[in-house]
């Protein structure tokens, strides 16, 4: 699962969401991702491939909250 933004640091994605930005989730070729609950997320998709991973909380198809 990834952010729609390609964030290069955990610590990025993090503020993006405390300050508002309106983040979604997706996965590519996996179907689409849960609206409501929560999912775990990796980044960046690239260059560097898989340097950090979270837990997110999603309301409305919006992540509100990043672990």
């Amino acid at each position: 699962m990834y952010a729609s933004s390609n964030f290069r640091t955990k610590k990025a994605f993090k503020q993006a969401v405390e300050d508002g930005e309106q983040v979604t989730l997706f996965a590519p070729g996996y179907g689409a991702p849960k609206t409501d609950g929560t999912e775990s997320v990796e980044g960046p998709w690239s260059p560097a491939m898989h340097t950090w991973y979270a837990s997110v909380t999603v309301r409305n198809g919006l992540v509100v909250n990043v672990k």
